[in-house]
């Protein structure tokens, strides 16, 4: 049985990356881009200095810098304006998976038009949008390589996801330099998304040799590289294999899919505004020991890879030391609990029907190797509490 295959028609890596724009720029025939960012770019002088790249180079560009963490359909709405209202060729993607996710609606609505919730699962939307050109500051979602956007729809606290090979970029552009700058909260969280990826993309249903071998080496790019990067922001070695395993791991999760982590995150994101990553990580450990005995072998080849077991270690040896190892992650790297977080609690028992059935109605828990009921989703939820 055959498996399609979606990438990125240039996939530009490595330092100084982000410098061929223009280059990129040209050689798709594009002259107008705009610049999808947030401020923090802005700030940080990223957006400057990809717009004097491109006028050096004789394109003129604009720049949307009103992204904000987790989008909504509201906060992507006057960058669809302003596509609708301008004759912009291209979308520059500038940031973390939130500008990138808001560039990928953005391209698609200001070209078809309709609203979010017309695009989302399981309707697969294949049809093109602008081009997008993505350019990611953080080791993490890998959305640059991805097929996927998530869209919260503000109105039900819904976390959309939209599927399809019109949200693909046609380019990305991946310098790891962008990260440098990157602080540790958002280094650990970013990066416990992208393993995550790594492994869910691994022990999905969906799985196959192509998206394997991706997620293989993404794990073993990323497990012995998160804590030096978050302990040490200036640590271009690690940083480099960081960027790279997170890229890795969108490939590889493009083409086979997330599973129950994934499900069961976006809920506590859009209901509790915890960043996407760091619902991830809270969810990690316990839906792994939920799901191993499931996949025992599939868990195990995890482990090894992230370096937490060893090729002498037994399969039930190495899914012990990959709980262990996951647990100790969390500690590590100070990823708090929900209740420390600050969610209230009252209100997340009142929530847990409706998270467990969003969870589910999400698609990815279906992927998982051993899928749950929703009673399965409530407990597993009630025991990320503590």
């Amino acid at each position: 049985m055959s498996n399609q295959v979606v990438l990125p028609r240039i996939l530009e890596v490595g330092a100084g990356a982000s410098q061929k724009l223009p280059a990129i720029l040209a050689a798709l025939g594009c002259q107008r881009p705009l610049i999808v960012t947030d401020t923090m770019m802005v700030k940080l002088g990223y957006a400057g200095r990809l717009q004097d790249g491109l006028a050096g180079a004789g394109i003129g560009s604009d720049l949307f810098d009103d992204t904000v963490p987790e989008p909504t359909a509201a906060s992507i709405q006057a960058g669809v304006d302003k596509v609708r209202d301008g004759d912009y060729d291209a979308i520059v993607a500038l940031g973390g998976g939130s500008p990138i996710d808001s560039a990928k609606a953005i391209a698609i609505l200001g070209k078809h038009g309709g609203k979010v919730r017309d695009y989302k699962f399981p309707r697969v939307v294949n049809e093109a949008g602008l081009p997008i050109i993505a350019i990611p500051t953080t080791a993490g979602t890998g959305s640059e390589v991805t097929r996927f956007t998530i869209i919260t729809d503000e109105t039900s606290d819904e976390k959309m996801l939209c599927v399809g090979i019109g949200f693909m970029p046609v380019a990305a552009l991946v310098d790891y330099e962008l990260t440098l700058s990157v602080p540790p909260r958002t280094t650990a969280d970013t990066g416990i998304d992208s393993l995550t990826h790594a492994i869910e993309a691994y022990v999905s249903r969906k799985a196959n040799p192509y998206s394997d071998s991706q997620a293989i080496a993404a794990m073993h790019l990323l497990g012995p590289n998160l804590r030096r990067a978050y302990e040490n922001g200036e640590d271009r070695q690690a940083r480099e294999a960081m960027m790279l395993g997170a890229t890795l791991a969108g490939v590889a999760f493009s083409n086979a899919s997330v599973a129950l982590v994934h499900g069961m995150s976006r809920p506590i994101g859009a209901f509790f505004h915890v960043p996407h990553g760091l619902s991830n990580a809270m969810l990690l450990p316990a839906v792994t020991a939920f799901s191993i005995p499931a996949a025992p072998e599939r868990y195990a080849t995890c482990a090894r890879a992230i370096g937490a077991a060893t090729h002498e270690d037994d399969t039930d040896t190495a899914n012990r030391k990959l709980l262990a190892a996951l647990e100790a992650l969390n500690r590590e790297l100070k990823v708090p609990t929900l209740a420390e977080f600050g969610a209230d609690k009252a209100r997340f028992d009142q929530l847990l029907p409706t998270m467990a059935a969003q969870a589910l109605a999400s698609g990815s828990p279906g992927n998982n190797p051993r899928v749950p009921s929703a009673e399965e989703v409530i407990a597993l939820y009630r025991s990320i509490w503590p």
